[in-house]
């Protein structure tokens, strides 16, 4: 029985653009309707490089996911808050997190492969769940369960899905959102005041700030002195 040949120099390259290749192609035509011989010739690759780096069109589809993902959420790592942060601060510092990842630059293939995925779970999903989501979904399940002692668990995930919900929405709806108010409008919610923005209009639902809107700003406060 032969030995496979060790990798020559070029097969790292060869290795990223069949990944490229493979995440728009995946993206477009989903697992089943993008063709191995497409992807293949469009990376000017081997046919046998699919089974020589990924193990197959299925590694191949697992591995362009987790690539996407990465890039689009920039969810390979979560970081833990020291021990005795209180509640509400870890909750300020995980919604601070997931708004700054989810305003990372990514390709719109990466984004529509990862929405594709998560639309109509495939053959990458349990990876990229286990590996990507799980982690940050219990860490937040973690800090509301400590700031919300008592709830039940229904509402608890609720509460979750909600918090998730928000910080999504400027990732997942950005094209939609600058078609109906402008791009210049859209790219001026910044990560700073996106994440203030769903941090005090969450702890004001959970009862852990002011109502939205109690907090009067300077140009509020001129206004209601010229109606007066």
């Amino acid at each position: 029985m032969s030995r496979r040949a060790a990798p020559t120099a070029a097969e790292p390259d060869t290795r990223q653009r069949l990944l490229d290749v493979a995440q728009s192609a995946f993206a477009d035509r989903g697992f089943e309707g993008a063709g191995v011989r497409d992807i293949c010739a469009a990376a000017g690759a081997n046919i046998a490089a699919i089974n020589y780096h990924f193990g197959g069109k299925e590694g191949l589809y697992i591995a362009a996911v987790k690539a996407a993902h990465t890039c689009a959420a920039q969810m390979d790592t979560f970081p833990i808050p020291p021990p005795g942060t209180p509640p509400v601060e870890k909750l300020k510092g995980f919604i601070r997190e997931m708004v700054t990842r989810m305003h990372a630059p990514a390709s719109p293939a990466a984004m529509k492969l990862m929405m594709r995925e998560m639309a109509d779970p495939g053959k990458a999903a349990h990876v990229v769940v286990t590996e990507f989501i799980q982690p940050a979904a219990f860490a937040l399940r973690a800090i509301l369960r400590e700031l919300l002692p008592g709830l039940d668990e229904s509402r608890v995930l609720m509460v979750g899905f909600s918090v998730m919900g928000q910080c999504l929405f400027y990732r997942q709806n950005r094209p939609v959102a600058e078609l109906i108010f402008g791009k210049g409008a859209v790219e001026s919610l910044g990560v700073e005041s996106v994440a203030d923005h769903i941090t005090q209009f969450t702890l004001a639902a959970l009862g852990h700030a002011d109502p939205i809107g109690s907090r009067k700003t300077s140009g509020h406060k001129r206004a209601q002195r010229a109606r007066e």
